[in-house]
């Protein structure tokens, strides 16, 4: 598959944006983390080829307005991603959180009918591709503390207080 790769400043770092020609976002991941960016794609698309270019102004804007206090532009962006039909259920009940807000592993669990799945909610969860649209940061532990994030727990902290504004 061949994907466009563009380059979007943000107050967490440098984004690195992956998508397709039909407008989708296959990936957004932090500027420190190329070497997941790649994995995650690899494992999702197998074959696959980056090329320079320019996301769509939409996504590109939704993205803007996202850090300039408004969260509620990256509901549009359109997402398309590969991964199982488990990770697809866990990320589009990760896209139904409200931002500000934060579930455990396990409330997501129940979200999509998996009681007891939090391990396997965890894992999916990790191999989320697009972050930040896809808020995998909104999960945290069952206790309340912060757990893993791909992206590291001070932007997880971040992405957390800049939403709850």
């Amino acid at each position: 598959m061949r994907f466009w790769l563009d380059r979007l400043p943000s107050p967490v770092g440098e984004l690195r944006l992956v998508g397709d020609d039909q407008g989708a976002l296959r990936a957004l991941e932090f500027d420190s983390h190329d070497e997941r960016l790649h994995r995650l794609l690899a494992r999702h698309y197998r074959s696959y080829e980056l090329v320079e270019g320019t996301a769509p102004a939409a996504i590109r804007q939704a993205l803007e307005a996202y850090f300039d206090g408004d969260p509620s532009h990256l509901d549009a962006v359109p997402v398309a991603t590969g991964g199982t039909e488990f990770q697809r259920q866990v990320w589009l009940a990760l896209r139904r959180i409200p931002a500000g807000t934060t579930i455990s592993y396990g409330e997501l669990a129940v979200r999509i009918g998996r009681p007891g799945a939090n391990r396997a909610v965890g894992l999916a969860n990790g191999a989320n591709p697009v972050a930040i649209v896809v808020p995998c940061h909104r999960v945290i532990g069952a206790n309340g503390t912060l757990t893993g994030y791909g992206g590291g727990l001070p932007r997880k902290r971040w992405l957390m207080e800049h939403e709850r504004g």
